[in-house]
């Protein structure tokens, strides 16, 4: 018996891949327009909300549109934003800038996203959508062209790729249609991405790595309501990228730095950019007194309006950050995406209603066109890549000209270009030397890591792959002198060998770290490890790695971080 033929299969109207904002919003839609649909949404993650991170600052608008109530009875953690902060920074000062309108948050909420999504699970579930967290969605089931479903819950397979005692085959999902909400990169997507070619004719993605800490601090500290981004210092003018603190509940700051992808320089550290970013005085002050007690790093699509892909395919759809829909001057992508999953509901729920039921969504796509979704990403659709173009002072000229001259509506879109062919190589780039942490303002890696609960099985294959391990030497190691190493925010990847101590003075040996090595490549003198246990699910090696030789793929259903409800 194969052992498609073991697993048990459930059927469904439409089935959801990601409890995220987009996934949970287009549940609860169905549910509101269709009640007698079945609906069944799969989470990876072990709970609804444990691999959520974000800043975050909420625009309700789609919220509002979905539950307008919902202040009567709102998420966890929901601060109303009162003061808003933009800010220019050098090595030692800072310098208050006009806020972008993009940036007014009059209105806006800041919120803990994971608990907005459990808050919605709720919603979901009393509706009658049937939630399934801890369940990873592993492989799509494609018939005769069409997606019917997913495969998911598949676990037990051992490191060498047998069958453990605990094994379990999994089982189908199948539906009429399903709707892909798997966040940024996610791993079905990248694959649908190839089968229907969803990618042809549109600007490659672009995509920033965002970092953030949650700090308890003292009361005297904090001003709830305070949203203060900065631009500038730490980073060099051919970097693009920024922070945020938000103050929220009592004493609660969420704190980040968001890194594009895009940077040339292969010595960059993000993570440790990320540091070096709190012990800057004006930040230093804010945060002195508190303790650090949540980390987490996710990637983020920054292409928008030129880099949307198809959205529909045979039996499926894509929705929210999975397609990309982040508006990038604004910081703000769960308004766009729950919307997003909305209008794909409605779709869905209009196609089940009718005689026929189109193979093909057609609908959810113009009904897009037509929505602020569409209009909104389309009106500020030049200012990221100008970054690239210009530089950062020309990138904040641009900003200005299209905002207030152009009004978003200049006679040109400029393209992107892909992140993993900016690198220079490491001779010919600046090494940049980074202060050890003092563990009170800044921290390493692996006690970050043990903030953000990640945990996998042991015994599982390693989800992090090289598709050819013969090539990192020559093109990671030789050329780059594993840029892996240091854009992880996760200590997964360690260049080790006497060759690699040398030249990086002092990389970790694998044993230091308790993780041991779950995968190896390259030769005694330079090779790598790579410590998948560590992995928080950020997805930046499958982007940023130069070769394009790194695969990410699903773990077991609950591995990987369980951010706790600030975060």
């Amino acid at each position: 018996m194969s052992e498609a033929e073991q697993r048990e299969s459930m059927e469904f109207d439409v089935l959801i891949v990601g409890g995220g904002p987009a996934g949970l919003a287009a549940a609860i839609r169905l549910k509101q327009v269709a009640p007698d649909a079945s609906v069944c949404l799969v989470e990876k993650g072990s709970e609804i909300g444990a691999h959520i991170l974000s800043g975050a600052v909420l625009e309700p608008r789609a919220l509002d549109e979905l539950i307008p109530d919902w202040r009567d009875d709102p998420p966890a953690l929901a601060t109303p934003a009162t003061d808003d902060r933009f800010m220019l920074l050098t090595a030692t000062k800072a310098y208050k800038l006009p806020t972008p309108p993009q940036m007014n948050n009059h209105g806006n909420y800041i919120v803990s996203l994971g608990n907005v999504c459990r808050w919605l699970g709720a919603k979901a579930e009393a509706l009658g959508v049937e939630l399934y967290p801890g369940f990873a969605a592993s492989e799509t089931i494609i018939e005769d062209g069409q997606v019917k479903g997913v495969v998911a819950g598949v676990a037990g397979i051992q490191k060498d790729g047998t069958k453990g005692p605990s094994y379990e085959p999994g089982m189908e999902l199948r539906a009429t249609y399903t709707l892909f909400a798997e966040g940024c990169r996610g791993s079905l997507t990248k694959t649908l991405m190839e089968r229907y070619d969803l990618r042809q004719g549109v600007a490659p993605q672009t995509y920033a790595l965002g970092m953030k800490e949650l700090w308890e601090i003292p009361k005297e500290n904090h001003r709830p309501g305070l949203v203060w981004h900065s631009t500038g210092w730490p980073l060099s003018q051919d970097t693009y990228g920024g922070s945020w603190l938000y103050m929220l509940g009592e004493n609660l700051v969420s704190i980040g730095f968001v890194i594009g992808l895009d940077y040339p320089n292969p010595w960059l550290s993000p993570f440790d950019e990320f540091q070096r970013f709190k012990t800057h005085p004006e930040v230093r002050k804010m945060l002195e007194g508190g303790k650090r007690i949540a980390y987490g790093a996710r990637a983020l699509n920054e292409g928008g309006f030129q880099a949307i892909p198809r959205l529909v395919f045979p039996g499926g759809a894509l929705i929210g950050d999975t397609a990309g829909f982040l508006n990038v001057p604004k910081i703000k992508g769960t308004h766009t995406s729950m919307k997003t999953g909305m209008l794909a509901a409605e779709a869905a729920a209009a196609a089940l209603a009718g005689e026929s039921r189109p193979a093909v969504l057609e609908s959810y796509p113009a009904a897009l066109r037509e929505s602020w979704v569409w209009s909104e990403l389309q009106g500020v659709r030049n200012i990221r890549p100008g970054f690239a173009k210009f530089g950062f002072w020309g990138g904040l000229a641009n900003a200005a000209l299209d905002t207030f001259v152009f009004r978003g509506k200049a006679p040109w879109t400029w393209p992107h270009h892909q992140d993993h062919e900016t690198l220079k190589k490491a001779s010919e780039a600046k090494r940049i030397e980074y202060p050890k942490p003092d563990g009170v303002l800044t921290f390493d890696r692996l006690s970050s890591v043990f903030l953000s609960n990640t945990n996998h099985a042991e015994d599982q294959p390693a989800h992090l792959k090289l598709k050819d391990p013969s090539l990192w030497k020559g093109v990671n190691w030789d050329q780059f002198r594993s840029p892996e190493s240091r854009y992880c925010p996760a200590a997964v990847y360690e260049a080790v060998g006497p060759e690699a101590e040398r030249e990086l003075k002092g990389t970790p040996d694998p044993e230091a770290t308790g993780q041991g090595a779950a995968v190896e490549a390259g030769t005694g003198g330079a090779r790598l490890v790579i410590n998948a246990q560590n992995c928080v699910h950020c997805k930046t090696c499958d982007i940023k790695d130069p070769g394009q030789n790194i695969d990410w793929t699903t773990p077991e259903g609950g591995g990987g971080p369980n951010y706790i409800g600030g975060m």
